[in-house]
């Protein structure tokens, strides 16, 4: 079996691919629709509205052939006497052609939905390429569209033969009817004609719209480099991601350092972690976390912090709650206020002693931590 090359258009078509295709005027149409649609328009509009034209469309007649002596006498008149039966029967046809533009509007709706571009006006000199052309005469497109105007010329003649042979008694009945009632039979018969070919378009067009559906999917089908560009372009380039990403995180790591000369203590594991602390009374809930990392940061953060003799206190438990528990920017959790709260008791102790002199104070020793809240205890 040939390897894969990328090439072949496997994969379905992605929401900007169909966007781009509708922009472009290219959606499912089927002309099959279109003329079941035209047909059952004609022989109902003729069915229901034809006693109404046959009658307008006499009265026309009628005054057509009415004498007028100033017609006579004034040839100039005539072309204004064409205008007005022109408008008149125009008038009378109007419904039955108001029909036919809503049945074509509703068939391309009914299909494709509302869209409405002038891309598929514009010129495009490629169409008049013998080559393509031929290509899409003998193409599998092509073939299936020849065995369908076959099957649909044998299907409609065979039925348009049918009803002409079935009704050709009233046809010649209509040379012996008065000319109002003949007008009217006339259009019921074309109607119905109109109507009983409609129900053979109908095989053709369950036929024809399941077709035009799979090839329309077929023609917007991606390779998979089509995929992975598209990808690239709406959601960028992983490697020009990864390294904003970096960078991202160097900007977002550079001012976390920079918090920590302007904390209050740092609470290391000692070597693992090390999460620094901040709290201002009167301006905070309570103490906030302004940094914190493990290992090579972490190790960083120990050192910022003693070259600005910033209060750094071994307490692992405490320093691992804190780093999986508590994050950047944020107020440390609830549970860890007591603990947190002791910690603070000794860095301000440590301060007033540095201020005033005197022994150092302690630091705090197992400092209470509600159960679960330390990692260390389930590898313990």
């Amino acid at each position: 079996m040939a390897e894969d090359t990328g090439l072949e258009r496997t994969e379905p078509a992605s929401a900007r691919r169909r966007e781009e295709a509708r922009e472009q005027g290219q959606v499912v149409h089927s002309r099959e629709l279109s003329t079941l649609a035209l047909l059952l328009a004609g022989g109902g509009g003729l069915w229901f509205l034809g006693a109404g034209i046959s009658d307008r469309l006499l009265g026309l007649v009628r005054h057509g052939m009415e004498l007028d002596r100033a017609l006579a006498f004034a040839p100039n008149l005539m072309l204004t006497r064409l205008k007005e039966a022109s408008v008149d029967m125009l008038l009378a046809l109007s419904p039955l052609l108001l029909l036919f533009v809503l049945a074509a509007i509703a068939s391309t709706l009914l299909l494709s939905g509302w869209l409405f571009s002038f891309k598929p006006m514009l010129p495009d000199f490629g169409r008049l390429d013998p080559i393509k052309g031929l290509s899409r005469v003998v193409s599998w497109n092509g073939v299936v569209e020849m065995i369908k105007a076959v099957g649909k010329t044998l299907l409609v003649g065979v039925v348009a033969a049918w009803v002409i042979w079935k009704n050709s008694g009233a046809v010649f009945s209509l040379a012996a009817e008065p000319l109002a009632s003949g007008m009217t039979h006339m259009m019921q018969l074309v109607g119905t004609s109109f109507l009983v070919m409609a129900g053979s378009m109908a095989l053709i067009v369950a036929v024809d719209i399941p077709f035009q559906l799979w090839d329309h999917e077929k023609k917007l089908r991606m390779t998979r480099e089509e995929v992975r560009q598209e990808n690239k372009e709406t959601e960028g380039d992983p490697q020009v991601k990864a390294h904003i990403r970096s960078q991202q995180r160097e900007m977002a790591r550079r001012r976390m350092m920079s918090e920590v000369p302007k904390a209050d203590v740092v609470v290391t594991n000692p070597t693992h972690y090390a999460v620094a602390l901040r709290y201002r009374d009167g301006a905070m809930r309570a103490p906030m976390v302004v940094a914190k990392g493990a290992h090579l940061l972490a190790a960083r953060i120990r050192t910022l912090a003693e070259e600005h003799h910033v209060p750094v206190l071994e307490a692992a438990p405490l320093a691992r709650a804190l780093y999986r528990h508590a994050e950047l920017g944020d107020e440390i959790p609830a549970p860890l206020y007591t603990a947190v709260a002791e910690v603070l008791a000794y860095v301000y102790q440590l301060r007033r002693q540095q201020e005033f002199g005197g022994p150092l104070p302690q630091p705090p020793d197992l400092l209470p931590l509600p159960v679960g809240l330390d990692p260390g205890e389930v590898a313990a």
